[in-house]
């Protein structure tokens, strides 16, 4: 996969504790200057982020819910409204994970509906599983409600949780989604053979802190 190609799959990514507006500039600026498809930044820098990359093909991404899920609905749909309001073009939400796991169907869907209607079309809504702490039955009915939700992608992970994303994660997600979901592979992914097994497995859309490092290892 040449590097162009594969930066405008890349979500340039700068999330955690520890990120300040200093980080936000500098994703938003190597955004700008290798052709990422996105910067994913934290709810409070959306706008800062839409202010740097205005004018260029550079999307803004941000957090719902980030990084445990256990928020009520309602405030996941109020962050998602503040995110849209502020310019962002995309939000990652994480899914409820204890109800996943307990199958409760009914509630996941609820979680995921109130962002949905929050940050409708034509924002981009990507739905955060958390595999690394799924079995894949949970793993495909998370996707399963993600797709009946209404959501444009399917997420591997946060990063911040005990596994990142895995080539049979993403594979699992794609046969579980078919062709029309998107599938973002996140967490864990520092090098070029790493991001082009994730493609091929089916991910779409990478997310990446080291997005420079990894395009550094494709061939122009």
């Amino acid at each position: 996969m040449r590097r162009a190609e594969l930066a405008k799959l890349i979500d340039h990514t700068a999330l955690g504790p520890e990120v300040g507006r200093a980080a936000v500039e500098r994703v938003c600026r190597e955004a700008v200057e290798h052709g990422f498809c996105a910067v994913c930044v934290p709810p409070t820098y959306v706008a800062l982020a839409r202010s740097l990359v205005q004018g260029t093909a550079v999307r803004v991404c941000t957090v719902v819910g980030f990084p445990h899920g256990q928020h009520r609905p309602e405030v996941k749909a109020h962050e998602a409204r503040l995110a849209v309001a502020d310019g962002a073009h995309e939000v990652d939400m994480v899914v409820h994970v204890g109800a996943l796991k307990e199958g409760d169907r009914e509630g996941v869907l609820r979680d995921i509906r109130a962002v949905r209607e929050a940050a409708h079309s034509p924002t981009v809504l990507k739905v955060i599983l958390e595999c690394a702490l799924l079995t894949d039955g949970e793993k495909a009915l998370g996707a399963e409600l993600a797709r009946e939700a209404g959501a444009d992608f399917v997420k591997t992970s946060t990063g911040f949780s005990s596994g990142g994303a895995t080539v049979e994660d993403v594979a699992l997600l794609r046969r579980t989604v078919g062709p029309f979901v998107g599938v973002k592979a996140s967490g864990g992914i520092r090098d070029y053979a790493t991001a082009r097994a994730m493609v091929e497995a089916g991910a779409n859309r990478i997310g990446a802190s080291r997005s420079v490092q990894i395009l550094a290892g494709a061939p122009e």
